[in-house]
């Protein structure tokens, strides 16, 4: 019988790719997830019954345990940016992931790998980082050799970081962006998955690698990058920390009146988030150790970004038709 592995988070962004993976492999699946009746698209990635989607609570050990039970291999792949309520970063990135290593440890998993963010450190100024290497600490407390991957920011089709950029030049000749000299490594998510894949069929040491992509770019260069994609032409402006830090309070502020109607576009913890670069470390394991070659923004931007474009899909005929008009004309 093929193994088992349990992704816990498994139909979001990261998880998906995943369990794609791992299903092309031959591994039988439970994508774990809060909401399992939005996630049947998952059972598309393996034959029928190779891949269900179950529902999971990470707060809850009985919840866990349910889901884990005969796992050969786990994967965590759940995080959040959400600071208050239910499912803060304390309850998610910290006890969360520590319950998920504790109950894999208890289960007899063979396997535990970990997706956590570079930056993560319980020392680190911003709370989110701070959650991140909380859980780190519990999960190596639980199961020592787990492995730990540390992405820089991921990108890809269904991403929130160039989608949602993209999105805000349809709002006016402005993008604004804080912290436009911070550097980040951008790493594809199917690069994310395929490590957390080998990982997790034990072809790689225990510990810790950080995930990044073959260039460094600041945050500035990677808005221009995007806006050369989509053929748009806006004003990048940089927002300073400090009346950044500012405005995200007073967005907090509406969201907790409107009850979370209104979500905040930025917060504060963001903000100081972001005055951190977001890049591999010198002498940090990372894809080449696992013999993955990254793969490059601009091979993946023009495959899902192309509908932020003027003109969609047809702005690929319009340049070709203009630029043979131009050889005709120039004969």
């Amino acid at each position: 019988m093929s193994k088992l592995v349990t992704i816990f988070g498994g139909s979001g962004f990261v998880g998906r790719y995943v369990a794609y993976r791992m299903a092309q492999d031959g591994w039988r699946i439970r994508v774990a997830c809060r909401r399992p009746e939005y996630a049947g698209f998952v059972r598309t990635y393996g034959v029928v019954g190779q891949v269900e989607p179950v529902m999971c609570n990470i707060r809850n050990d009985a919840s866990v345990r349910a889901v884990t039970h005969d796992a050969d291999a786990v994967v965590n792949c759940v995080g959040t940016f959400d600071r208050k309520g239910k499912n803060n970063f304390g309850a998610v990135q910290d006890e969360g992931a520590s319950r998920i290593a504790r109950i894999a440890a208890e289960e007899g998993a063979s396997h535990l790998v970990h997706i956590s963010a570079i930056g993560a450190d319980v020392e680190a100024n911003s709370l989110y980082a701070q959650s991140k290497g909380r859980g780190e600490e519990g999960v190596l407390e639980h199961f020592p050799n787990a492995v730990i991957l540390r992405p820089s920011v991921v990108f890809g089709p269904e991403d929130q970081f160039f989608n949602r950029f993209a999105g805000m030049t349809k709002m006016g000749p402005i993008l604004p962006v804080v912290g436009a000299g911070t550097r980040f490594q951008p790493v594809y998510v199917d690069d994310v998955a395929q490590a957390a894949a080998l990982c997790a069929e034990g072809k790689a040491a225990p510990g810790i690698y950080e995930l990044g992509g073959p260039d460094v770019h600041t945050f500035r260069e990677l808005m221009q990058t995007m806006l050369d994609v989509i053929r748009r032409r806006r004003l990048i402006m940089n927002i300073p920390f400090l009346p950044a830090r500012a405005l995200a309070a007073v967005m907090e502020l509406g969201q907790t009146v409107t009850l979370g109607l209104v979500p905040a576009q930025i917060t504060r913890d963001q903000v100081t988030t972001l005055k951190s670069d977001n890049i591999v470390q010198d002498g940090a394991r990372g894809l080449a150790d696992l013999g993955i070659a990254p793969t490059a923004i601009m091979a993946v931007l023009p495959d899902y970004l192309w509908r932020f474009r003027p003109s969609g899909q047809y702005a690929a005929i319009k340049e070709s038709a203009k630029d043979a008009e131009s050889k005709l004309s120039a004969n």
